[in-house]
């Protein structure tokens, strides 16, 4: 079962700061380079000089690059005082509060020490695949800096809300400190050091299942950590490269938002819905859906009401039309076919769909470029608009009982299936290791 534990946070010294605003981030890989400039001129000290230093001209030695930068950065502002170390251990109770479909939502966690255990070892599962660059990244950062600069987002099971409620017992005893991100989400944070509340978390929460539903490669960079640091022959049972900052939700928060992916492709060849509706027969029923790239809110709200996995939404350039495809007998036979080593749940999730039956199976496009991946339908209709794409779909997000299920059947989802909103901010909590 996963081992939770309290632990002495590095943090912001909000005296030499200022607003807590001004020096948190987004996760590294989420930041584009306009947004790492913006944060880079919010505040000398902004969280993404650790998280994501800006590569320099000359950074092509072991001494000199952005991953010594960043440690270098670590260690004089905690001499210089902007950051310190909690004086007790605790665990960080942690609020988002958002907007999103036409209401208000708060979303409620709690951050913490989690004991590592490769996946397939223990209670932690995967829900995606990873890349080996972002790994390689990752670890270079943790080695160097021997800290977890940001959580990894785990989801547990709570139907009865037991953790729910003792987190907020805790929250109403300590004023919470406050952030506001740049698309507007205000996150809180309360620290809690009271042994009655850290053991009665522990206890809610230890036995059940750890779902990964955001930071796979932080997750398995942690483990690679932790086998760096064995083979040094440094590694006692209590050492904090034993464990990982985690930050955990119940999957059945009433503020868990999963978003769609919707998917922007180059390298297609040019066809119109015609053509393309002709590709797609007999796996899809097929209907005009409207004409030009501004109808994509109009294609997603049908979508989005039918609420099924196998209606798919596409864009051909070619002639400027949308198509509904709902996926027939036939088409869930010859998925069935094209995916004979996935289970019947992975080959029904909507992305799956799209790119083993319809990219692969029926388009025959191998090796495209990666698509570009939006979340809004109007970063759809700007991506468009450009001509840059001759193909684009809409598509349904994994819900989290197929996180839940297929992760617990040993497999992994396709890349992009969830997109969980908001994400977490960087620079609330550091976790050393050592």
């Amino acid at each position: 079962m996963p081992e939770i534990q309290a632990f002495r946070a590095i943090r912001y010294n909000l005296g030499r700061v200022g607003s807590l605003s001004d020096v948190v981030a987004p996760p590294y890989d989420v930041i584009s380079p306009e947004l790492q400039d913006e944060l880079y001129g919010k505040h000398p000290n902004n969280v993404v000089r650790l998280i994501l230093n800006r590569i320099e001209p000359g950074d092509d030695n072991e001494a000199n690059n952005r991953y010594t930068r960043a440690k270098r950065l670590l260690k004089s502002w905690l001499s210089d005082g902007v950051l310190y170390t909690e004086a007790d251990p605790a665990i960080y109770v942690y609020q988002q509060q958002f907007s999103g479909e036409g209401g208000t939502h708060t979303r409620l966690g709690f951050m913490a020490r989690m004991r590592l255990s490769r996946f397939g070892e223990g209670q932690v599962f995967p829900h995606e695949e990873t890349m080996p660059g972002p790994k390689l990244d990752r670890l270079m950062l943790t080695t160097v800096c021997k800290a977890n600069l940001s959580q990894v987002f785990g989801l547990y099971p709570d139907p009865g809300g037991e953790a729910r409620r003792i987190l907020e017992e805790a929250l109403c005893r300590v004023t919470p400190l406050v952030a506001t991100d740049h698309l507007g989400v205000v996150h809180r944070m309360w620290a809690a050091t009271d042994l009655g509340t850290i053991a009665a978390i522990a206890a809610a929460v230890g036995p059940r299942p750890v779902f990964i539903a955001d930071g796979h490669h932080r997750y398995e960079t942690a483990c690679e950590y932790r086998e760096h640091v064995f083979q040094t022959g440094s590694l006692s049972p209590d050492h904090p490269a034993n464990y990982v900052l985690m930050m955990f939700v119940a999957m059945d928060d009433p503020g868990l938002m999963v978003l769609p992916t919707h998917r922007l492709f180059r390298g297609l060849p040019p066809m119109t819905s015609t053509e393309l509706a002709a590709r797609l027969g007999p796996c899809f029923k097929t209907s005009p859906a409207g004409e030009g790239f501004q109808q994509a809110p109009a294609v997603w709200e049908e979508i989005e009401t039918r609420d099924e996995q196998g209606l798919l939404g596409l864009f051909a350039q070619e002639d400027g039309r949308w198509l509904l495809a709902e996926l027939t007998a036939e088409g869930r036979a010859r998925m069935a076919d094209l995916a004979k080593e996935h289970t019947p749940e992975w080959c029904s999730l909507g992305v799956s769909l799209l790119h083993r039956l319809v990219i692969e199976g029926l388009l025959q496009a191998h090796e495209l470029p990666k698509p570009k991946y939006v979340h809004q339908v109007a970063e759809v209709v700007e991506g468009l608009a450009t001509g840059d794409f001759p193909f684009a779909a809409l598509v349904m997000p994994a819900t989290i009982e197929h996180v839940r299920t297929i992760s617990l059947g040993g497999e992994r989802l396709p890349a992009k299936s969830t997109y969980f909103y908001p994400k977490l901010l960087s620079g609330l909590v550091i976790n050393p290791l050592e």
